[in-house]
């Protein structure tokens, strides 16, 4: 059974209600935020690896060693990171930076959250990191209220809060890593801008409006679009993939003469694609494009199926926090946390053949260390 269907009833929600340069900084985060870490992630890399001999089979104990000689502790720390769809194949390689990142440091990390984006589910995972006395906690926010007293009070138990993935206005957390969804909802709208010179209608597939990051690329879309002559039609697609196919299926029958169809959630872009690729629609001149790169989506990317998905470099989601959260406890708040913009990357179908026939951790189509190439 391929790993979309297995995967595809939990939702990749990314929360973020304004571009970093209209968010105030907190007094608390400007406290926390003495070093950025630009190029010091590859740096301690490169380190580490070194010291444990540049050797993927490197222990946990040799590893510690060599974490304990660099940063002079030798205890092994503990992180939680909470994940809004923890099941998902979209955040693999999440799970795969995260690890990564604890094996070249020697600390752990307990990977929890809820499979299905509920709020009440990733409240209690917070919590319960907060009573294990963890050693921090990096967390996606996907809600504009409900995270803000757990992370205070992992704050005020002196454990430090990274948010990645998704961001919301205003809670007290630390930093952010991950992507601008506002920015890339407009960067979008300027790319279908170029598919449909002429203008035309299009739809644009939403798994839950009110989730605040989707709302966000929909307003940088209808901002990117403006003056285009294109007109938009908002459809919400539902919380899971089976939903999704059927009103996504249905609706691009029920509409013959769109010019494009298009989705800003990664479950939602490879239910389009499929649709597309089923009607034989590019053939016919219909343009579809969205987000993240599932096995599905890289497929029908490669095959002209679909005009393009963005990249949002998940990797690096999993992978930063934990640096951060263990350099933050290594130097006892002396150095970052620091946010960090894992950027907004176009992928369309000559690129995608790099995805398909490099396998790797990076973008979870492989287990093994390094990039096998097929």
């Amino acid at each position: 059974m391929p790993q979309d269907d297995v995967l595809g009833d939990a939702i990749e929600r990314l929360e973020w209600t304004e571009d970093k340069t209209e968010r105030p900084t907190s007094e608390r985060t400007r406290i926390t935020r003495r070093t950025a870490l630009a190029g010091g992630a590859s740096g301690l890399a490169a380190t580490l690896l070194a010291a444990c001999g540049s050797t993927a089979e490197a222990t946990t104990t040799s590893t510690t060693s060599a974490a304990a000689a660099v940063f002079g502790s030798a205890n092994p720390l503990k992180f939680a990171v909470v994940n809004h769809a923890k099941l998902s194949g979209v955040y693999l390689p999440t799970q795969n930076g995260a690890a990564d990142a604890c094996r070249l440091l020697g600390c752990s990390f307990a990977w929890t959250g809820s499979a299905s984006a509920n709020v009440a589910e990733m409240v209690g995972a917070i919590n319960t990191a907060v009573a294990a006395k963890v050693d921090g906690i990096a967390t996606s926010l996907i809600d504009a209220t409900a995270f803000d007293g757990p992370v205070a009070a992992a704050l005020d138990a002196h454990i430090p809060v990274i948010s990645y993935s998704s961001d919301v206005h205003g809670n007290s957390r630390l930093a952010y890593v991950g992507s601008n969804p506002r920015l890339g909802g407009r960067e979008m709208g300027e790319r279908i801008k170029m598919l449909l010179p002429s203008g035309g209608t299009i739809a644009v597939f939403i798994g839950v409006p009110g989730v605040t990051s989707l709302d966000s690329r929909m307003a940088g879309l209808t901002e990117g679009l403006s003056g285009s002559g294109i007109t938009i039609e908002q459809v919400a697609s539902g919380p899971g993939q089976s939903q999704e196919s059927k009103i996504i299926d249905a609706f691009i029958t029920e509409h013959p003469h769109y010019h494009g169809f298009f989705a800003v959630d990664g479950a939602s872009t490879a239910v389009v694609a499929q649709a597309i690729q089923s009607g034989g629609l590019a053939a016919k001149g219909v343009v579809g494009g969205g987000y993240d790169l599932t096995a599905t989506t890289q497929q029908l990317l490669a095959s002209g199926d679909l005009e393009f998905a963005i990249d949002e470099q998940q990797y690096l989601q999993g992978f930063l926090p934990i640096l951060e959260l263990y350099l933050y406890r290594m130097s006892n708040g002396l150095v970052g946390p620091a946010d960090v913009d894992t950027g907004v990357r176009f992928v369309d179908k000559h690129a995608a053949n790099g995805y398909i026939d490099n396998k790797s951790r990076f973008e979870g189509s492989s287990s093994s260390p390094g990039v096998q190439t097929s």
